[in-house]
């Protein structure tokens, strides 16, 4: 079973159509998302949309449930108070520019998953099990405290827009990264696949799991460009698609 996540997507609709276009070729038995469609970039609706057209499964995100809600806060952590305005314009427009019958949609979206297959089960999430916008970091005191609790298999969320698995014992930790807005100085789009092999193909008793992450280049300039042009968003949005910061 292969499953391909995506993540953070954040109304890049350049990203997240090439990111589609490169599953489509790599043998993706189910597309997952593990949310926050929505923010940042100019085409939520966009992206919502193709997301429904696509079938992806998807959960909610801390940006979803605020521009489907109606919240005037995301819900994300921003020490610096130059952030928390800059992601209050990005709230702003999101939910100015975001149908009503999407907003249903975000608002519709399940706040985790758990799924079962060839013996393994996953549980996804956007920041952690414990709460929607939670950053489990690698290597996190977080991660660890989530970890020790979870009675399923594989865990996979977001929220930190950087990939990564781990090991805890038995269990697996993976985070999708980001496919629209990455952090890891790196302005390609992100995502992981999850391969659980069942026993026949690998001769054991046990199922096995293999996590790739993969790194999409996409037209990022063409993503920048609008924000720019955008008369409400900030123009440091743009700066951090093309650098892939993440600050």
């Amino acid at each position: 079973m292969r499953i391909a996540v995506i993540s953070d997507i954040h109304s890049n609709i350049y990203a997240l159509e090439s990111a589609l276009d490169d599953i489509q070729k790599r043998n993706i038995d189910l597309i997952a998302c593990t949310g926050d469609l929505v923010g940042y970039a100019t085409n939520p609706n966009q992206v919502i949309e193709t997301i429904i057209k696509n079938r992806v499964l998807t959960i909610m995100g801390n940006y979803d449930d605020a521009i489907g809600n109606y919240k005037i806060i995301c819900g994300c952590d921003y020490p610096d108070s130059k952030d928390a305005e800059k992601a209050g314009l990005s709230m702003h427009f999101t939910g100015q520019e975001t149908t009503d019958e999407n907003k249903a949609y975000l608002r519709s979206l399940p706040k985790e998953v758990t799924l079962t297959f060839n013996e393994k089960t996953i549980r996804l999430v956007h920041g952690s099990t414990r709460v929607i916008n939670e950053y489990l970091k690698e290597n996190s005191k977080e991660a660890d405290e989530v970890m020790d609790e979870l009675v399923e298999d594989i865990l996979v969320c977001g929220h930190t827009h950087i990939p990564y698995a781990k090991h805890y014992g038995q269990k697996l930790l993976v985070n999708a990264g980001s496919v629209g807005k990455p952090k890891t100085n790196n302005p390609n789009a992100n995502y992981v696949i999850i391969d659980i092999k069942n026993s026949d193909e690998i001769n054991k008793k046990d199922s096995f799991v293999e996590v790739e992450i993969v790194e999409i280049p996409y037209d990022f300039e063409k993503a920048a460009k609008e924000i720019e042009e955008n008369e409400i968003l900030p123009n440091d949005f743009a700066r951090l698609i093309r650098e892939g910061s993440p600050k």
